[in-house]
């Protein structure tokens, strides 16, 4: 007998978060079926690391804000089309699509009339416990299962009929305990004693270039005030043009850092980290420094959002803790005035830099890091929904 046809699944993912779920989960999937597992779709250089050929770079779909939205909403159709042609040309026996609403949501949409009778996983819900509940309705008539991230979150979508398993965030499973951080200074040239910023501008487009100025003049005041400090800006494939344009401004003390492993050395080393809101602030609570939260988008988008927020607090470290762990500074308030503050209260008192570190990682232990691997638990429910074990 002909060998038989590997199980296809297509994973699909638009922005730097969403690809790294994609390798994980395409990781775990192939340590279970081996060969007899191959991936087609929609990601970045972690998927392509596991056979995922995107025909389309990402990029294109690095989209934040009710207007920016609206200007890119042609070229998001497009590259919806460009997905469910994929989806036809390789026929997947599963679709499981990571995270990025609006663009997942009108794949699956299109996925179930192009393929009908294939099932459509979504991998990690809309955040409905914090926002615009309305969304897991919709969903709900969408796909087949949803697996989400947080324990919480099950009950609000199994309410719509939903099937949903929680799987944990795999973010809880970032391992870095190969981390060295000594190794970093060697690159950067700083002393033992040296004080490091480590400072993320954010994984879209959009987000850097609103958080560039009110991070640029942080940095600025921060090198005055503290002119030995030295600071560190990990650099995603996906965004490494716009974080260079970004940061030419900011003087001296100032090194980009591309290199996988100098990214977890300066993470774990770094003395405090400066970050855009988004899933980079837990894996920077996971790696050890305090850290403190910008974030901006568009005005008139920040009046709509702010009207249907459920939660005081954006970082999940604060809203798991209940309280605000993670100084956040949003909006209004995320100027280089107030964040450099923040910052230079955490350099300049260790006690306040170690409280803060030991409700980051009491937030996390609530979040269930320690628990199963969150990707072998997503692999496993992906087999389910096909009603196999292996």
């Amino acid at each position: 007998m002909a060998g038989a046809r590997p199980l296809t699944v297509m994973l699909v993912a638009a922005e730097a978060s969403g690809d790294a779920l994609g390798g994980k989960l395409a990781k775990a999937l192939r340590r279970k079926l081996g060969t007899s597992v191959r991936f087609v779709g929609v990601g970045g250089t972690l998927m392509s690391a596991e056979g995922v050929e995107s025909p389309f770079d990402i990029r294109q779909l690095s989209v934040l804000g009710l207007f920016e939205g609206l200007v890119a909403y042609p070229r998001v159709v497009a590259r919806v089309k460009d997905t469910i042609a994929l989806a036809r040309r390789e026929r997947p026996d599963i679709a499981v699509l990571i995270d990025s609403w609006g663009f997942t949501l009108r794949v699956a949409q299109a996925f179930k009339k192009a393929l009908p009778g294939v099932p459509v996983v979504k991998y990690v819900g809309p955040q409905v416990w914090a926002s615009r509940p309305g969304r897991a309705a919709i969903l709900a008539t969408t796909v087949d299962h949803l697996m989400t991230l947080h324990s919480f979150d099950a009950p609000l979508f199994e309410a719509h009929g939903l099937p949903t398993t929680f799987v944990g965030n795999a973010i809880l499973a970032r391992d870095f305990s190969k981390a060295n951080p000594a190794r970093l200074r060697r690159s950067i040239g700083a002393a033992v004693d040296s004080q490091v910023l480590l400072v993320a501008p954010g994984s879209r487009k959009s987000e850097i270039a609103r958080m560039s100025r009110p991070f640029g003049d942080a940095v600025r005041a921060l090198r005055n005030s503290h002119p030995a400090l030295r600071v560190v800006v990990p650099v995603a494939t996906s965004v490494a043009i716009a974080v260079r344009e970004a940061v030419a401004s900011w003087g001296d003390g100032v090194t980009l850092v591309e290199d996988d492993e100098l990214k977890d050395d300066a993470m774990v080393g770094a003395t405090v980290s400066l970050a855009c809101s988004g899933t980079v602030t837990t894996e920077l609570a996971l790696a050890g420094p305090p850290v403190v939260v910008g974030y901006r988008i568009g005005v008139t988008t920040y009046a709509i959002l702010k009207r249907m927020m459920l939660t005081p607090w954006i970082s999940l470290v604060n809203i798991a803790a209940g309280r605000m762990v993670m100084p956040e500074f949003i909006q209004a308030r995320c100027t280089g005035a107030t964040l450099a503050e923040a910052v230079t209260r955490l350099l300049d008192d260790p006690e306040a830099s170690i409280e803060q570190v030991a409700a980051q990682q009491a937030a996390l232990a609530q979040m269930g890091r320690g628990g199963p691997d969150p990707s072998d638990a997503a692999a496993l429910a992906v087999l389910n929904v096909l009603g196999r074990t292996s």
